[in-house]
């Protein structure tokens, strides 16, 4: 299956130590949707990514091909289904290429709150190693 990847599971590290099968594809873009931090995660100290929906705009991320396995225990770093969800979502590659992939959107997105250095700092390495402007 298609996992659309944003913020820290951009990072090739991140994701070989949690998926080690998994594939990186392409980078691609969700449309209508925007990049937030809310609430906050002990892991991190601060608040973490999630997309909401927001006319107008886009995240940038990467797709990965992943296995049932891999979705299983993407879903425990996660906490799916408690604090994230699973969501269907169309991207399109850099060639407007259609694609349907699933990804984590944050159940409660009430409370935005500001993003540690740390976590920033991974997702920005996320961003480097997919060429991501």
């Amino acid at each position: 299956m298609y996992y659309f990847a944003y913020a820290s599971n951009l990072n090739y590290r991140q994701m070989s130590e949690r998926c080690p099968d998994s594939s990186p594809l392409f980078k691609a873009v969700l449309p209508n949707y925007r990049l937030i931090f809310a609430k906050w995660r002990r892991k991190w100290r601060s608040g973490v990514a999630t997309i909401k929906p927001y006319k107008e705009d886009k995240v940038f991320g990467a797709v990965y091909e992943i296995s049932d396995r891999c979705l299983c225990v993407m879903d425990g770093y996660e906490d799916c289904p408690a604090v994230y969800d699973h969501l269907n979502v169309v991207v399109f590659k850099d060639d407007g290429e259609a694609v349907e992939a699933v990804t984590y959107i944050r159940r409660e997105q009430s409370e935005e709150t500001q993003p540690s250095q740390e976590y920033l700092a991974v997702i920005r390495q996320g961003y480097k190693d997919w060429g991501i402007a």
